[in-house]
């Protein structure tokens, strides 16, 4: 799958929706539904824990063909094998984490402007995800970026740009014309009843959002 295709229906995890399932089947139920890439987010978890979850997450995500990123920690995506990791801007560098995860793997930056993409792209991120979008619970301290900035951004660089930061099912559409290659979900995926079901139509959404 190339970078663009994956970036459509993007997975972030989060572990405040697990409860009825684990993370594990959450996951599973996601990827039937036809996400397109998956990110393994865990602020809390110690080290032993997240690289036994990531190797089976990433099992799963390869069982699929779906593109498995680890968000911020370098030493687990590359512990795991990985196929990418995902950085902010408070995190390593971009440059740095090139070097460290070699060319083949992906790199993902959350950027808020033209100025950060245009740096991200040129220290060799491979897709850019640019947010919030929307008021976002997942992030308190999120900046939200204009659709006028959105469309800017995915004008000003050649790498696929990402929309993330509270996307809804009901406010997914206004995000048409924007330029983006793919939208990043994270409650509107796992906080579902039924997630195989709600993947499959925030899939078919997502689809006709990217249409040019």
């Amino acid at each position: 799958m190339e970078v663009k295709q994956a970036m459509l229906l993007y997975a972030l995890t989060d572990r405040a929706w697990v409860g009825r399932q684990t993370l594990l089947e959450q996951v599973e139920a996601a990827l039937k539904g036809g996400v397109t890439c998956v990110q393994l987010r865990e602020k809390h978890l110690n080290a032993t824990d997240f690289l036994v979850e990531a190797r089976q997450i990433k099992e799963r995500c390869q069982v699929y063909h779906v593109p498995f990123i680890i968000n911020d920690n370098v030493d687990i995506a590359l512990q795991c094998d990985a196929d990418g990791v995902h950085v902010g801007q408070s995190d390593m560098p971009a440059e740095q984490v090139r070097q460290l995860i070699g060319p083949n793997k992906l790199l993902g930056v959350s950027v808020q402007t033209i100025d950060q993409a245009k740096v991200a792209e040129q220290a060799g991120a491979d897709y850019v995800g640019v947010g919030a979008v929307f008021t976002t619970s997942t992030k308190a301290d999120a900046v939200e970026v204009t659709m006028d900035e959105l469309r800017a951004i995915s004008a000003a660089i050649h790498i696929p740009v990402v929309a993330i930061g509270g996307i809804q099912e009901n406010n997914m559409m206004q995000l048409a014309g924007t330029g983006i290659d793919g939208v990043a979900m994270v409650s509107a995926i796992f906080s579902a009843e039924q997630i195989e079901e709600q993947t499959r139509t925030l899939y078919r959404m997502a689809r006709e959002l990217v249409k040019e």
